[in-house]
């Protein structure tokens, strides 16, 4: 009887200390919180350019940038431009860069007396990283058959060589100083844009002394801004 009792007994410490055990292991287990779900925030195609959208971000970026006057202040003078309408992928480029003072760090770096010149380039870093964090983007032309190289039309620049399609560099523009125009162009290069006031001035900047490569031997600075 007594050896039942103590049986029991021993039994019933064997299970308490299992259970007491089984807890503690159950206490040491690591905590499992439930998964979060990832929410992915939606974007837009135009949000931010880069060399795959830029059709689709100008289109929007023109609904609501309709400016279509500039003026470039120089040394030598003012120059007022207007944008073409009916070429928008140019005209809104050319605001785009002009609101973020892209071209303010840019020079006129080619002179052709009686031809053209040229500007938005620069040997300077700041030129160089807008164009490296917008991925030195190009641009499809826009040609119109009214928009011709005449007396102060302002033109895209563009590559020649592995350049089938005529893209224009959303950069580098310039504009016909010659009287007679510079017609072998026409539909080579996008016309997007005309002189208004500041002949004199795109005059003087053509008188300068350039090196053989054409580029002044003084820096022309400029800074674009928006006009009323």
């Amino acid at each position: 009887m007594k050896l039942s009792r103590l049986f029991i007994v021993l039994l019933l410490l064997t299970t308490v200390i299992g259970c007491d055990a089984k807890k503690e292991k159950q206490l040491i287990l690591p905590q499992t919180k439930p998964a979060k779900k990832l929410i992915k925030k939606a974007e837009k195609s135009w949000d931010s350019l880069h060399k795959n959208n830029v059709d689709v971000f100008f289109t929007e970026y023109e609904k609501t940038n309709k400016e279509t006057k500039v003026i470039i202040k120089t040394d030598y003078g003012n120059i007022k431009l207007r944008l073409y309408n009916n070429t928008p992928i140019h005209r809104a480029n050319f605001i785009f860069l002009t609101k973020i003072k892209y071209f303010d760090k840019t020079v006129f770096y080619r002179i052709a007396k009686n031809f053209v010149i040229q500007g938005g380039n620069s040997d300077g870093y700041d030129a160089m990283k807008h164009r490296y964090k917008y991925g030195n983007y190009l641009m499809q032309p826009e040609f119109r058959t009214n928009r011709k190289h005449k007396y102060g039309a302002l033109a895209a620049a563009r590559e020649w060589e592995n350049n089938p399609d005529k893209l224009s560099s959303p950069f580098e523009f310039y504009i016909v100083q010659s009287r007679k125009g510079a017609h072998h162009l026409n539909n080579e290069h996008t016309v997007f844009g005309e002189v208004i006031s500041g002949w004199e001035t795109m005059d003087k900047i053509a008188q300068l002394k350039t090196d053989v490569k054409e580029w002044p031997l003084v820096d022309v600075n400029m800074k674009v801004e928006i006009i009323q």
